[in-house]
C-alpha cells in the first residue's frame, strides 16, 4: 500500500491483522475438530474438576514430548471461547498452576449428553465439504451448479447415495442438530395442537419427528425421505418413514414439517413443493411448518448474522439453495398460494415460520 493515500502506517498493518485473521480462520475449525477427534472435551469433564495440562495429556494417553504442542493447541481453544482456565493448587509443590474447565459451548460436544453436536462437528468439517472451497474461483468460471459437482463429479445427493459413510455420517450430524429440538418443543404446543398429522419432508432418520411424536402422541407422525436414507429405521404406533421423492409426491397431511430443507434448494424448486404441500393439505386448519434460517439485516447481532451468512455460502457451495430474508420467504409463500404467515425465532438461528392456505 502506498502511505501517501491518506492511510497511515498504524491503519495499514490493522487492514493487514484483518487481513491475516481471515486467511487463517480455518485454523480454528480445524483445532475444534481435532478437540472433537481427541475427545478433550469429554476428559475434562470426566476429571470433575480443572484439569491441568499434565492431568489432561495423561487421561488422553498422549506422550508426554507432545505437551508444548497440546498447550498451544489448548491455548488456541481457550481463546476461541471452547475451554475456560482458573488456578488450582499442586499438592506436591503447594504452588498454583493452571488448569482447563469447559464453557457452554464445549458442553455442546460432551458424547453423554443428549444435545450433543459432536456429530455436526465431524460431518460439517468432513473432507466431502471442505474440499468444494478449493474450487469456488473455478466454478465461477464454470459451467457447473454448484462447486460441490466441480470438486465431486457429482451432486450432494448422489455423493450421499454413493458414499455411504459419508452418508451415514452426514445423518448422524443432521440427527444431533434436531435433536436440540427437545429444547423447545414444549413452547410449540400452540403449534402443533389441534393437528391429527404431520409429515416430516426431508426428515432424515426423524430424530424432530421422534420428538414431537413423543410430546404429541395423538399426532401421527410421518417421515418421507430418500430410500436409502430411511430404510430399516425402527418405526412406533405414531412415528412411520416412507421411502420416496418430494418432488414426486407428498402424503397428504394436516401440516407439513420442513426442517433445513428449503434452505437448499433454489426458489423454483421450493415453490413447485409448496404447491404439492398446499394441494395436500388434508384439514381445514392445515399448515405448512418450517424450520429455517430468516436473515435479518438489521436485528441480527454480528456473531448471528456472521453464522447465518457461512450457512448461506455453504448452500452456494454444496447445494442449489440459500438462505432467505423475510422478504425472500414471503415472495415464495404467495407465489405459491399462500395467504399468511407467521414468524416465531424459536431456534437460535433457525425461526420457526407457520404458513397457512
Amino acid at each position: 500500500m502506498d502511505p501517501g493515500n491518506g492511510e497511515g502506517g498504524s491503519e495499514i498493518f490493522r487492514a493487514q491483522t484483518h487481513l491475516y485473521k481471515h486467511i487463517f480462520n480455518y485454523i480454528s475449525s480445524m483445532s475444534l475438530k481435532c478437540a472433537v477427534e481427541l475427545g478433550i472435551p469429554d476428559e475434562v469433564h470426566k476429571h470433575g474438576q480443572p484439569i491441568t495440562l499434565p492431568q489432561l495429556i495423561s487421561s488422553l494417553q498422549i506422550s508426554p514430548t507432545k505437551t508444548s504442542y497440546m498447550n498451544r493447541l489448548m491455548r488456541m481453544l481457550v481463546h476461541s471461547g471452547f475451554f475456560s482456565t482458573t488456578k488450582v493448587v499442586n499438592n506436591t509443590t503447594q504452588e498454583e498452576e493452571e488448569a482447563y474447565v469447559l464453557t457452554s459451548s464445549s458442553r455442546l460436544l460432551l458424547k453423554e449428553e443428549p444435545n450433543c453436536l459432536t456429530p455436526f462437528v465431524l460431518s460439517m468439517i468432513s473432507p466431502a465439504f471442505l474440499t468444494p472451497w478449493h474450487c469456488l474461483g473455478d466454478w465461477f468460471r464454470g459451467s457447473e451448479l454448484n462447486a460441490f459437482e466441480k470438486a465431486h463429479g457429482m451432486n450432494f445427493w448422489d455423493y450421499g447415495e454413493q458414499n455411504p459413510e459419508f452418508s451415514k455420517l452426514f445423518g448422524l450430524g443432521m440427527a444431533s442438530d434436531s435433536q436440540m429440538g427437545n429444547l423447545v418443543i414444549k413452547d410449540c404446543k400452540p403449534i402443533f395442537e389441534g393437528l391429527g398429522s404431520l409429515v416430516d419432508v426431508g426428515g432424515g432418520t426423524g430424530s424432530f419427528s421422534r420428538i414431537i411424536s413423543e410430546e404429541f402422541p395423538s399426532i401421527k407422525c410421518t417421515v418421507l425421505d430418500l430410500p436409502h436414507v430411511v430404510a430399516n429405521l425402527p418405526e412406533t404406533q405414531n412415528l412411520k418413514f416412507i421411502g420416496g421423492d418430494m418432488f414426486q409426491s407428498i402424503p397428504p397431511a394436516d401440516a407439513f414439517l420442513f426442517k433445513l430443507m428449503f434452505h437448499a434448494f433454489g426458489d423454483e424448486d421450493c415453490v413447485k413443493i409448496l404447491k404439492k404441500c398446499r394441494e395436500g393439505i388434508a384439514a381445514k386448519e392445515g399448515k405448512v411448518i418450517i424450520i429455517d434460517i430468516v436473515i435479518d439485516e438489521k436485528k441480527d447481532e454480528h456473531e448471528s448474522k456472521e453464522t447465518k451468512l457461512f450457512f448461506d455460502m455453504l448452500m452456494m457451495i454444496v447445494v442449489t439453495g440459500k438462505e432467505r430474508t423475510q422478504k425472500e420467504w414471503e415472495r415464495l409463500f404467495l407465489e405459491a398460494g399462500f395467504s399468511h404467515y407467521k414468524i416465531t425465532p424459536l431456534f437460535g438461528l433457525r425461526s420457526l415460520i407457520e404458513v397457512f392456505p
